[in-house]
């Protein structure tokens, strides 16, 4: 056990659908000096109705629940209860993912896989009020955070546009995005290429942050 890493008395709701996962985080946890676990949850809709009846101080949310996801999940939360922290810990590493759950509110986003230790390190920083990234995904997340661009500085997109956008967002390739619209892999292409140019970015990553922190989707 770590002693170094001071954390102030929390209650903390563990999210995750991985039975093994989910016993060794609660055991691990409760281990710890004011760290109480105060329920868990295996899907983000129980995740949302606990969070209303236990009122935690902090969250551990996946992301890739089943019925309702951690970054869907968070953003309810958030709503609902502005103060609570939530860090993810995940096994997905998408950089869309990635920002898409940042966007939602979460206060800090580590990968499964990393030490117990690590994650005490996380929950102390979002404690301090500070937004923590696991160092597997910091290198290549903070390289696609520009600043965002003003509101009123991006084109009107249209339907279709914001609707490509959305899919985009969503982790999904061309090659779904056609399939699921119904249009060639080609159309999509041209409709991906005038996106990034009504946006001012350079790579799906881009337009995602751009979409997601101008309110776009």
């Amino acid at each position: 056990m770590f002693t170094n890493i001071a954390i102030l008395p929390i209650k903390v709701l563990i999210v995750e659908d991985d039975l093994i996962m989910r016993l060794g985080l609660k055991q691990y946890l409760d281990s710890q000096p004011n760290i109480e676990v105060i329920g868990v949850a295996e899907h983000g809709y129980a995740a949302i109705e606990m969070s209303k009846q236990l009122q935690p101080d902090l969250i551990v949310m996946d992301v890739g629940l089943p019925r309702l996801d951690g970054i869907a999940a968070t953003q309810e939360i958030k709503k609902i209860l502005p103060d609570v922290r939530v860090v993810v810990l995940t096994s997905h590493k998408s950089e869309i993912e990635i920002i898409a759950a940042l966007s939602s509110g979460a206060d800090a986003y580590c990968i499964k896989g990393t030490t117990m230790n690590g994650l005490l390190v996380a929950l102390a920083a979002v404690q301090e009020g500070a937004v923590y990234l696991d160092p597997q995904i910091a290198r290549q997340v903070l390289e696609h955070l520009k600043p965002p661009s003003p509101k009123d500085s991006i084109p009107e997109l249209s339907a279709r546009e914001l609707e490509i956008l959305r899919l985009i967002v969503d982790g999904m390739s061309n090659t779904e995005i056609a399939a699921k619209l119904f249009l060639s892999p080609n159309t999509i292409k041209t409709y991906i290429k005038n996106l990034m140019k009504k946006l001012s970015v350079n790579d799906r990553v881009q337009a995602a942050v751009v979409a997601l922190r101008n309110g776009l989707v």
